[in-house]
């Protein structure tokens, strides 16, 4: 009835507010009597504790109070320095129950328990690909959309993965962080390391079915069965030209463009084929690697030594 007649018994004796309902004032109190939430001054954003607004500041000001006794990295936030510890320390606290894995992250567990459950809940609807990590999937998308967000600053390289750039500059700093524990090679990127410790073991993972001949890299074994195939998917852009392989192209395309990026020191003759600079350079060493098994004859090109066996083959016959 109090709500027909208009009567609001319920009043706040804090600020004089009055209502016909308990419950309605039970709820206006809390203006009074709870704790206003945080807020940030800059932006929107509010929390439960002063604590996390303190974090919360550090995003504007920049601010890095953790830092790391070994090293000197800083970190806004104490956890991201615990993690950033663990660089340092090897401590992988994070344990798959399937398998042997470990990690120092909370979320690099995560992601690898999807490679146990199959879950890829990251789809693409352009192709129809879909990935466990959520990284990977914007990866890809770049592969549609043409992206490139990751620039060098010293030559204007662009690239879809920060990964590639990380490797791109090593072409300008020198720096070869892989080492081969065997012989001392080292290489700016791990692929090539990878590739390298075949050449001591000797294995040859990569087979051809049509013929058995095996290799110890990939990119050998795809380009070995165009022989198979015919299949020529570099195409030159002025001639139509075709060929199996990029470095044939990129060959071939000095052939339009004139240039001769191999230069020799001593007498300023320059090449378009590294091979052909190879072989000139011999003219001034004296080095003649070829050699005939029969007289001892010896020459700097392969194709001279093939011309001199003749020089046996037809000695033979002769006598015959």
């Amino acid at each position: 009835m109090e709500v027909h007649s208009g009567e609001k018994p319920h009043s706040c004796k804090v600020c004089g507010y009055s209502c016909s309902v308990k419950s309605n004032l039970v709820t206006h109190m809390k203006i009074h009597t709870e704790k206003k939430q945080p807020a940030c001054k800059l932006c929107r954003y509010s929390c439960s504790k002063k604590s996390l607004l303190a974090k919360h500041i550090r995003t504007h000001t920049g601010e890095k109070p953790y830092s790391c006794e070994v090293c000197g990295s800083s970190y806004s936030v104490k956890s991201s320095l615990v993690i950033h510890m663990r660089t340092h320390t090897g401590e992988k606290p994070y344990f798959c129950e399937v398998c042997s894995y470990s990690s120092s992250q909370k979320a690099h567990l995560v992601t690898h328990m999807k490679t146990h459950t199959g879950e890829k809940q990251h789809f693409c609807e352009v192709c129809g690909y879909s990935f466990s990590q959520k990284s990977n999937f914007l990866t890809h998308m770049r592969t549609h959309t043409g992206e490139k967000p990751h620039f060098c600053e010293l030559c204007g390289y662009s690239c879809s993965q920060k990964s590639s750039l990380v490797k791109h500059m090593r072409t300008h700093t020198g720096e070869k962080p892989y080492t081969c524990e065997v012989c001392g090679y080292s290489s700016s990127g791990k692929s090539h390391l990878l590739a390298h410790i075949k050449t001591h073991t000797g294995e040859k993972p990569h087979s051809c079915e049509v013929c058995g001949y095996s290799f110890s890299h990939k990119s050998n074994f795809v380009t070995h069965m165009r022989t198979h195939t015919g299949e020529k998917p570099h195409s030159c852009e002025v001639c139509g030209y075709s060929c199996s392989e990029k470095s044939s192209l990129v060959k071939h395309m000095r052939t339009h463009t004139g240039e001769k990026p191999h230069s020799c020191d001593v007498c300023g003759y320059s090449f378009s084929q590294k091979s052909n600079f190879v072989t000139h350079m011999r003219t001034h060493t004296g080095e003649k690697p070829h050699s005939c098994e029969v007289c001892g004859y010896s020459c700097s090109q392969k194709v001279t030594l093939v011309k001199h066996m003749r020089t046996h083959t037809r000695e033979k016959s002769i006598l015959l």
